[in-house]
């Protein structure tokens, strides 16, 4: 190990790397339990999804741990796995099974822009208003899923939505759950959203709002997702704004996780190139990360900002990604515990990333309106229409109208006009659908 991760010239050790790899896993292991409850609702087998999500989780950390050699962890994205549910299967009434499809398409997209390096040309191209608008949108999304989904939030046919009952006892674990992980966090307690949710979870289980069926056993079968994907079912109508916003977050998400972790551990020069000889590998490792996914069973397998919590204990080489590869095989044996987690408990997790999320609107240049509109359009249309998609297309639109009435059409990269003018296609043949 010495050798191979090259620890000497990094500056660590194998029992740094350990202790960094198990603070990575454990700020970001609630996804085992998250992405489960949130794809489950598409009809997908809950077992099947927790053990696709380890198995995912575990290959990109091993693959960018041993072939990037890089300190950080993967597994299926908050958001995309939102979007994958709630808007590709929920409103636009694909199945899971064609949408796993547009996962295995758009990972082989984001693969060939990775290889001929127009995913840099794409990031290069992007705003930083839209960029962090896109972050807090998602997050704002994630938001309305949690407020939902744990009756804080209910429909009302004379305002849209209202405030739900808040002396249900599901309402209230949510609530408790939702200060309990702020109150951890902020005092710095490792793990504190996955702590969280099995806190809320044992609590749900005593008042009788969940049942427990064990803690330990042997995996579940995958078969019910693995290779389910129906390449043919989703090359249908809508398929085109599917892959087109799943490519566009994946390029954000992953290259900004990335390079944003990488340059806390020192692994990046500052400028606009970076000179590490891995980058390369690292940026191809996400890329098949997210193909490997969809054929296990998942949605889009992502690099997480979380690793730099292991950054912060000291991780600097691909042991640390190793390890929290492992543990994510070994969690594989935890499905018990995982049937047992109600959405009274991931909930709170949604409501706290969320806050996460938002905070990138802090990045907004305010001072500047051509910037700044199209930034909140972004962010609010997202929860508004329900959809990931529709929220990207008003932001990018109005960026090149806005920037273009204003005189300022030179502002504008390339790739922003591509990407609005794709949208405004896509609204054109096909409406809001």
């Amino acid at each position: 190990m010495e050798r191979y991760f090259n620890l000497a010239k990094a500056g660590s050790s194998v029992r740094t790397e350990s202790i960094a790899g198990v603070t990575t896993f454990l700020t970001m292991a609630y996804i085992i339990f998250v992405n489960p409850e949130i794809l489950g609702t598409t009809g997908m087998d809950r077992d099947a999804v927790f053990v696709a999500t380890c198995l995912a989780a575990a290959l990109g950390s091993l693959i960018m741990g041993f072939w990037a050699n890089w300190p950080i962890g993967m597994a299926p994205g908050m958001g995309l796995n939102a979007f994958f549910a709630f808007t590709v299967v929920g409103v636009m009434g694909f199945t899971w099974q064609q949408a796993l499809g547009a996962v295995f398409i758009s990972g082989i997209i984001f693969l060939l822009l990775t290889v001929t390096g127009v995913r840099r040309w794409l990031i290069a191209g992007i705003p930083n208003s839209m960029r962090s608008a896109i972050a807090a949108g998602i997050g704002l999304f994630l938001a309305i899923i949690a407020l939902q989904s744990s009756g804080i939030v209910v429909a009302s046919p004379a305002t849209l939505i209202t405030l739900g009952d808040l002396t249900a006892t599901g309402t209230l674990l949510t609530i408790a759950g939702f200060f309990l992980i702020v109150t951890l966090d902020a005092l710095r307690v490792t793990g504190a959203i996955l702590i969280g949710i099995l806190v809320m979870t044992v609590a749900a289980i005593l008042l009788g709002v969940s049942s427990f069926g064990g803690i330990v056993s042997m995996p579940p079968s995958i078969a019910p997702t693995f290779l389910q994907l129906d390449l043919m079912g989703a090359l249908t109508f809508g398929i085109f704004q599917v892959v087109l916003v799943m490519v566009l977050v994946e390029v954000f998400d992953a290259t900004g996780t990335l390079i944003g972790v990488a340059k806390r551990a020192g692994l990046l020069t500052e400028g606009p190139t970076h000179t590490n000889p891995n980058l390369g590998r690292a940026l191809m490792a996400d890329s098949t990360a997210i193909t490997a996914g969809s054929l296990l069973g998942t949605s889009s397998t992502t690099a997480y900002v979380e690793s730099a919590s292991g950054v912060q204990a000291g991780g600097r080489t691909g042991l640390t990604a190793v390890v929290v590869g492992l543990l994510f095989l070994a969690a594989t044996f935890f499905a018990p515990l995982a049937g047992a987690v109600p959405a009274y408990a991931t909930a709170p997790a949604l409501l706290y990333v969320a806050t996460l999320m938002v905070r990138e609107l802090s990045e907004v240049i305010w001072d500047d309106v051509t910037e700044a509109a199209p930034a909140v359009l972004t962010a609010i249309a997202m929860p508004f229409t329900y959809s990931i998609a529709n929220g990207l297309a008003f932001g990018f639109i109005s960026y090149a109208v806005i920037k273009l009435l204003t005189g300022r059409a030179r502002e504008v990269h390339a790739a922003t006009w591509i990407i609005a003018g794709l949208f405004v296609a896509k609204y054109a043949m096909f409406g809001g659908h």
